[in-house]
Parts: C-alpha cells; sequence; structure tokens
C-alpha cells in the first residue's frame, strides 16, 4: 500500500523536525521543504538515526512564489502540508519588522497559491498563543478573543489565521487546521535532536542549557515586576514530542475528512502555568546544576502570562500533553550535552 505523502515545511527545524519524526513513524512519507535560515541539514542525518529513513529533502525560498510552484508541482500527490515555516524570535520581530512581515506572510501566501494550483486541499498551520494578545480570562479557549499582539511575529499569526479564515470560506473543498502552541521546549528522548537556534537563543530554555554549559555567561530573566506568584512571567510549556503528536492527528482528521468546519482552530498545551523562576528551579533540581541567573527589566513584546484550557483538543483530537515539566527539561539537558559533546 502506498504510503501517504506530507508536505513539511520548515522540517529541519525545532518543531519541524520532531513532527517529522513522528509522521514517519506513523508511516508517512514526508518532504521537507527548508531554506536553512535558521536550521541545518544536518538535522537530516539525526532524523535517519533516529527512524532510518532519511525524508525528502528541497531546499527552497517560500518567499519566491515561482520557485514554491516548482517545488509543490513535484510533490503534487502529497495529501497535506503542514507549515511551519516562519521567523519566530519576538524580540527580533519588535527590531526588524519588516523582515518578520515579509518571510511570514510571503510564504504562506505562496505556499496555498501553489496549493491551489496543485489541487493539495489542506494545512496545518503552526500558531501560537501570542494571537490572544493580553486575555482577560484563565485559562485561555479557543473562544478567547483574539487581539492585536504584542510583537509583530505575533501578529503575523494573527493575520496568518484571518488569511486562512477568508481562504477556507472562499474554498469549499480546501480545510485547514491552525494549532495555537503556548510554550514548547524538550527535546526528543534519544538526545540526538532538540532546539538548536543560530546565534544567541531567544528563547528560555535554549538560553538555560547554554548558560549552564558556559556557552553563555548569564541568564537574563526579564523582569519581576509582573502581577504573578513570583513576579516572573508565567507561560504553558509543553514538551514538543506531546506538541509533534498533535500534528499528525491533526493530518489525520483532513485526510480522513473528520473535521466539522472548513477551518478549525485548538490549543495545544499543558493547561498549566509555570514562572520563568519555576523553570529555573526544575532546572537546578533535574540537573543538579546552578545557574548564573540575573533580573532584569522587561522585554518588549512580552506579556505577564498565558496558559491554556486544552479541553477543545481532548474531545475533538483525542489529544492530551503526557509529559511533565521535569521530563521537558531533563531532556532538554541531554540534547545540549549531546550536541556539545558531538562537537
Amino acid at each position: 500500500m502506498k504510503k501517504c505523502k506530507v508536505i513539511v515545511t520548515g522540517g529541519c527545524g525545532y518543531i519541524g523536525s520532531h513532527t517529522v519524526i513522528e509522521l514517519i513513524d506513523q508511516n508517512f512519507e514526508v518532504v521537507i521543504f527548508d531554506d536553512l535560515s535558521n536550521s541545518s541539514e544536518e538535522t537530516l542525518e539525526r532524523i535517519q538515526s533516529i527512524t532510518s529513513v532519511t525524508p525528502i529533502f528541497v531546499n527552497v525560498d517560500l518567499k519566491d512564489a515561482e520557485a514554491t510552484d516548482k517545488a509543490i508541482s513535484e510533490h503534487a500527490d502529497a495529501v497535506a502540508v503542514i507549515h511551519f515555516a516562519a521567523h519566530k524570535a519576538v524580540g527580533e520581530s519588535v527590531q526588524k519588522p519588516l523582515m518578520y512581515y515579509k518571510n511570514n506572510f510571503y510564504s504562506l501566501l505562496n505556499i496555498l497559491s501553489a496549493q491551489e494550483q496543485h489541487k493539495i486541499n489542506t494545512i496545518i498551520f503552526s500558531s501560537s498563543a501570542t494571537v490572544y494578545g493580553l486575555p482577560k480570562s484563565f485559562p485561555i479557549t479557543e473562544e478567547n478573543e483574539t487581539q492585536r499582539p504584542f510583537s509583530p511575529y505575533g501578529n503575523t499569526k494573527k493575520v496568518a489565521e484571518e488569511i486562512l479564515d477568508d481562504y477556507t470560506k472562499s474554498q469549499p473543498d480546501f480545510s485547514a487546521i491552525s494549532l495555537r502552541y503556548f510554550n514548547p521546549i524538550g527535546a526528543h528522548e534519544s538526545g540526538l535532536i532538540g532546539e538548536l537556534p543560530n546565534g544567541i537563543p531567544n528563547n528560555l530554555m535554549p538560553y538555560i542549557t547554554q548558560t549552564a554549559v558556559g556557552i553563555r555567561e548569564k541568564l537574563m530573566v526579564y523582569g519581576n515586576d509582573y502581577p504573578t506568584k513570583d513576579g516572573t512571567p508565567i507561560r504553558d510549556y509543553i514538551h514538543v514530542v506531546d506538541l509533534a503528536k498533535a500534528h499528525v492527528i491533526s493530518v489525520q482528521r483532513l485526510i480522513n475528512k473528520e473535521q466539522e468546519k472548513n477551518f478549525e482552530i485548538f490549543n495545544l498545551g499543558t493547561g498549566n502555568g509555570s514562572s520563568v523562576m519555576d523553570v529555573i528551579n526544575s532546572f537546578e533540581k533535574v540537573t543538579n546544576v546552578k545557574l548564573n541567573y540575573e533580573i532584569t527589566t522587561r522585554r518588549d513584546g512580552d506579556v505577564p502570562e498565558l496558559y491554556a484550557a486544552t479541553d477543545l483538543a481532548k474531545e475533538k483530537l483525542n489529544w492530551v500533553a503526557e509529559k511533565s515539566l521535569d521530563e521537558m527539561i531533563d531532556s532538554s539537558w541531554k540534547w545540549e550535552q549531546y550536541f556539545r559533546n558531538k562537537k
């Protein structure tokens, strides 16, 4: 029996690579589109080490409409696209908004245009809890009103969802699922694959692990004067493997035509909020490594707290996050040690 083919844009990136592994484990054929602007082709070797399968790889800049159409045309037998490819650093987006709007919108529009041309009628979109802006109530459900996010990065996710909403209304045969992530951390249990940003990390977990191994002098904690239990921002941290599994379930939902409407939205989180200090304390407990950190002023674009209600994903996708904060941190630390020892 022929395997179903799925195109994964940004498939060499952090969440994308973990999703590729889960897709292969579920017997999908995977094609990765990536321009390697924030990832490495070495990821393909690590995926092969874990799964014994080397996915098809296409080096393509999705901002280029002609190149995107050509890449899609060569894999028009795909049953779905999972669209991860995007710039994603909150702070950088505040400094370079045009770069974020250009990259994140052009890539989505070019993918959708090519899908329409070649009749690939399903997409899973990598969205973010930032679309909720500063929520008025917690936990955050999918019914919470979206607001203008605090960063251009977040705004690209909000507007992208509006594009998908408009597009699915105009194309009755086209279906989309938007997965609103909270805060993915952790790494594959093999220790062979994990989060590896180019340059200085923008996300908390890789900055913690890089500080612990001595690559960074200290971790800066941006603000301890938020209206939270210890003054530091609260986020809903979710293990990247739990997140990846939700994408596979979403693909199956679309290709089996189980969706209840053409555009569905699901929160992906644990439903529990952890502060920055909770993460630091957990790291020190799990690893027995003392972390050098300093409290500094708030960072542009951050909100006090974000944590999810995940009832809808449980009901409709039969999905729940399974791994604890300690497990997330332990796997992140194993990945950091593997990568540094490899070098």
